[in-house]
């Protein structure tokens, strides 16, 4: 049975044994260590982070489809959301929290491993962040999931967290899984190999199941559908064509590394081919769209007779026997 089954039948026993066995201590609410934090670039990424989040609000609809059959279509932020947070990963949190405060989530769950969680406790406490756990791995996704009851989870992991992430999602959604980091370079003869170099040495960091690739097309690299898009020389040119790639960063200017800390666009993005179908955090992943729709009597009795009709070629009479009143 896996942990994450453990938890969802035995609740906080099974958190905590898995939480000694693995973290090495029972959960703990993180006290903050400021010692270490770099507070004024916590503080400037997360204004960059919110103003670009909150430029991303999608807009309410309504509209009078007939004559008296109105519908509405207005996003509302999640109650609850449960941020996983890698180990020392300040800048994470701010892509997740900062996004879901600006979208008006009211009750944010952080868990992080023990070590360096500290770090992140402070940086929670500097974003207004309240309740953060000294929890890490699958049993911080199943605390989430079946002990707090958050409403959704977001937040990278390692193969274990994304595993569990995958396995609570029958259960309570999530962002979406997270593979080893990745970066596909677009570059050509006329590219400066410093700049490869640089972007291949900055992902390479991440571990050593990291997927660091140069192609010289931009056909090759949509084959991919990389976490990270690095188009140099003349692919620059084909920016606008780019339909699979979590970010794209154009030209010498724009490394990789500028939108993991510091320019607001999220971090969290899809791996291992998701993003064919998928983007990465945005204002929407922390919002949920609700339809409501009015008919009057005119309009009840203007859609009436489509209502009928479909009712009768599925066989379901009693749908059309709801519309005459």
């Amino acid at each position: 049975m896996s942990i994450v089954a453990e938890i969802k039948r035995e609740g906080d026993a099974a958190v905590r044994r898995w939480a000694l066995e693995l973290d090495g201590a029972e959960p703990v609410r993180a006290v903050p260590d400021h010692s270490l934090l770099p507070r004024e670039a916590v503080l400037a990424l997360a204004d960059r982070v919110r103003r670009w989040h909150e430029a991303e609000r999608p807009a309410d609809v309504t509209l009078e489809v007939e004559p008296g059959v109105t519908l509405e279509r207005r996003w509302i932020p999640l109650d609850t959301v449960g941020i996983y947070v890698p180990r020392n990963l300040v800048s994470t949190l701010v892509m997740c929290a900062v996004p879901a405060q600006a979208a008006g989530v009211k009750n944010l769950v952080v868990c992080t491993p023990p070590q360096g969680a500290g770090l992140v406790a402070a940086a929670a406490e500097l974003l207004g962040v309240e309740e953060v756990w000294s929890l890490g791995g699958p049993q911080a996704i199943g605390w989430m999931a079946y002990v707090r009851k958050v409403h959704k989870i977001v937040g990278p992991g390692n193969s274990y967290v994304n595993d569990a992430k995958l396995e609570v999602s029958r259960d309570v959604p999530i962002d979406l899984p997270g593979g080893p980091s990745e970066v596909v370079v677009v570059a050509d003869a006329s590219v400066d190999p410093r700049l490869v170099e640089l972007e291949i040495a900055a992902q390479a960091e991440h571990g050593h199941d990291a997927v660091c690739k140069v192609v010289e097309t931009l056909e090759e690299a949509e084959e991919i559908a990389p976490e990270h898009l690095v188009l140099l020389g003349a692919a620059e040119a084909r920016a606008g064509e780019v339909r699979n790639a979590g970010c794209v960063f154009v030209g010498p200017w724009s490394p990789v590394a500028a939108g993991d800390y510091a320019t607001g666009g999220n971090h969290v993005l899809p791996t291992n081919g998701w993003a064919r179908s998928v983007g990465g955090l945005g204002l929407e992943t922390f919002m949920k769209p609700i339809t409501t729709q009015w008919l009057t009597e005119e309009g009840l009795a203007l859609v009436r007779p489509t209502v009928e009709a479909l009712a009768a070629a599925e066989g379901l009479t009693a749908h059309a026997e709801a519309v005459r009143r």
